[in-house]
């Protein structure tokens, strides 16, 4: 998802992104030390991915580790 999509979502849809991200990039780096992933360019744009989504929740303001 580009930032602008990320930028156009709600605070609490913003946070369960965040939420979803973090889970599959944990799932995506699990797969990569099992030596179970094909595709490990997937890792880093989720990493990214990621990243982007936690600059805007700063930028708000919001801190999704607080909004459990």
């Amino acid at each position: 998802m580009n930032a602008k999509d990320l930028r156009d979502l709600k605070d609490s849809e913003l946070v369960q992104h965040i939420k979803t991200s973090r889970r599959d990039a944990f799932g995506l780096r699990f797969q990569l030390a099992t030596g179970e992933l094909e595709n490990t360019a997937g890792v880093g744009s989720a990493r990214r991915d990621l990243a982007r989504a936690l600059t805007i929740a700063s930028e708000r303001g919001i801190d999704p580790d607080r909004t459990r």
